[in-house]
């Protein structure tokens, strides 16, 4: 086993049903904290990713020969 293939969060096995719940509200928690204040960055990068697909659609179509 390589270190990078260690899981980065580590669960117990046994969750109570109201630990499992409290988890998972932290976590969402978590996210929602992440996305606000990563949001720049994260809507910079959706875009890049459309435009590149975008660009990619069009140099597919711009082709000379024709269809059949």
């Amino acid at each position: 086993m390589e270190p990078n293939d260690l899981p980065i969060v580590i669960l117990p096995l046994q969750l109570s049903d109201d630990s499992a719940a409290s988890l998972l509200d932290f976590l969402h928690d978590l996210t929602a904290a992440f996305e606000r204040h990563y949001a720049g960055q994260l809507l910079r990068r959706q875009q890049a990713i459309r435009q590149s697909r975008t660009q990619n659609l069009s140099d597919a179509t711009t082709d000379t020969d024709p269809p059949f």
